[in-house]
């Protein structure tokens, strides 16, 4: 009783005094508080650029997406895919701005092509379409950052006044980047652009940076005269001349060095409608670098209307041939590729060619010279007298360099090529006829190379659709940049290859025993009747 008594009073004089204090963790420091809000508002803006930040603008003919990025360099990237991208310096705060061309749109290009006159207010219209999508993606952006901020500062702290107080702390880190690129704008850095991937070309292509915005009204009126001659040349390929040879003539077009160039397909398409081509044939330098990047280039062949054979040319890599045997295993596909003399029958004619040995798409890779050429040009013609000795004799044998199909001299009546950019014809000493195609692209990228640019050639020949022997070709020659001229003369294989073709008098189309190369007026000429050769401005 006595230990029960002591023990009670012991907890009474324990529960009379005072307890210790729970232990208290302190509390974070100010700096500390404002770093992780300042962490949070900078990620939960990055995060709502990133999801929503975003505008689709159109553009002048073009359809972009303008979009704001955060950075540590700044300036203005343009990504123009598949060709690559331009860089730009032209602001130094943390944001980038980035274009991403997505398209052409086909409506109002074509609505230019039509109306060339339009191209003096284009310039306005323009800058009126990059002020508006400027606008769009600011009111855009300063949502983005509001609502990212303080979705996060939300998830982090639990409380809407932190998420207030994030969400306020980004518009205003957005609102100074705004300031800052403002303040440090720089108009000049055209003059600096930077490239990647196939734009990193463009400076060879398209010259000094300085002279061209010294002189950018000269350069603004050379682009209005060549939208206006690209207009005026697809409406002379519209109205070209058609030759209706009788039943048993098969007619083949010759094309060659289109070297992206995509005008070339609609000129190729043009003449096929107007000449009612069965057969085109390819002899290479599609494309300018071989680049897997280029092989959407290929699409419209599948187009085009006439069953297409391709060989490749030096400007055209192993990617490149892959890229067309895709489209000749198409279900449904009349594309054919001429390879190591395997010969193919298309369009009752029977075709033999070899790639071209050598890829020298620049002065990176060593060309190996005519010996290579000569080499696989004697494999070609061993080819062929194999098919001759079998009793399939071949019609056309096809290559890229001349060098490489004059091997086959004496094993087959025609013999096509491409590769000078110059067209030619000659009568070899075993009395194959050889023909060069000039430039169907008109050079491609590298028609401004020269003091003039280089005229867009293409051919088209009449076979004996028994025989295979050649009757008569037309030369097809428009002006390439910057010049309107259309021509189309009329040569017979009777004829010597370098005598001038006469003038026929006469509007009506010519017997199978005479050449012409007439004079069109400047009006369409009525369907029906028009000249198998024409010369003047469309």
């Amino acid at each position: 009783m006595r230990r029960s008594r002591l023990l009670r009073r012991r907890g009474a004089r324990d529960a009379a005094a005072p307890s210790a204090p729970l232990a208290v963790p302190p509390a974070p420091r100010p700096y500390v508080r404002a770093l992780g809000l300042a962490a949070t508002a900078l990620v939960g803006a990055w995060l709502g650029l990133l999801i929503v930040g975003s505008v689709d603008a159109p553009v002048g003919p073009m359809d972009t997406k303008m979009a704001l990025r955060p950075s540590l360099t700044g300036g203005t990237k343009v990504n123009v895919s598949p060709l690559g991208a331009l860089e730009l310096r032209s602001h130094a705060a943390p944001l980038r701005l980035d274009v991403d061309v997505d398209q052409l749109d086909q409506e109002r290009a074509s609505a230019l092509v039509d109306h060339p006159e339009r191209l003096e207010g284009l310039e306005g219209e323009i800058t009126s379409d990059v002020q508006a999508g400027a606008g769009d993606l600011a009111l855009r952006s300063a949502v983005a950052v509001v609502v990212g901020a303080g979705a996060l500062g939300l998830a982090v702290y639990r409380r809407p006044r932190r998420a207030l107080a994030a969400s306020g702390l980004a518009l205003a880190l957005l609102a100074a980047s705004g300031t800052t690129a403002y303040a440090t704008w720089n108009p000049k850095s055209v003059l600096e652009p930077k490239f990647s991937g196939l734009l990193a070309g463009a400076p060879s292509v398209v010259g000094n940076a300085r002279s061209i915005v010294a002189d950018f009204d000269v350069y603004q009126r050379e682009l209005a005269r060549l939208v206006t001659n690209v207009t005026k040349l697809y409406e002379a390929t519209s109205t070209l001349p058609a030759y209706q040879p009788d039943p048993s003539t098969t007619r083949v077009l010759h094309v060659s060095d289109i070297h992206l160039n995509p005008a070339a397909w609609q000129i190729i398409k043009s003449l096929v409608d107007q000449y009612d081509i069965d057969v085109i044939i390819d002899t290479g330098d599609t494309m300018d670098h071989g680049t897997s990047a280029e092989n959407g280039f290929l699409d419209p062949v599948r187009d085009l209307g006439a069953p297409y054979v391709w060989v490749r040319g030096n400007h055209d890599s192993d990617e490149t041939q892959k890229a067309v045997e895709k489209l000749a295993k198409e279900k449904g596909s009349d594309v054919h590729v001429l390879d190591e003399g395997v010969a193919r029958n298309v369009a009752g004619l029977r075709l033999a060619g070899w790639g071209d040995p050598q890829f020298t798409p620049d002065r990176s890779v060593k060309p190996q010279g005519d010996p290579r050429e000569r080499k696989d040009g004697r494999r070609l013609a061993l080819a062929l007298r194999a098919q001759r000795s079998a009793g399939t004799p071949v019609d056309i044998a096809i290559g890229h360099n001349p060098v490489l199909v004059k091997e086959t001299d004496g094993l087959v009546p025609l013999a096509l090529a491409g590769h000078t950019h110059e067209r030619s014809h000659e009568t070899l000493p075993h009395k194959t006829r050889l023909m060069i195609q000039g430039s169907t692209g008109g050079g491609g990228l590298r028609a401004v190379e020269g003091e003039k640019p280089q005229k867009v050639s293409a051919s088209v020949l009449y076979l004996d659709r028994d025989d295979g022997g050649l009757q008569a070709w037309d030369e097809i020659t428009l002006g390439g940049l910057g010049l309107t001229t259309a021509e189309v003369t009329r040569h017979l294989a009777g004829d010597e290859p370098d005598s001038p073709p006469s003038e026929s008098p006469s509007p009506s189309p010519p017997s199978p025993s005479s050449s012409s190369s007439t004079k069109t007026p400047s009006s369409p000429p009525p369907s029906g009747g028009p000249s198998p050769g024409t010369s003047g401005s469309p």
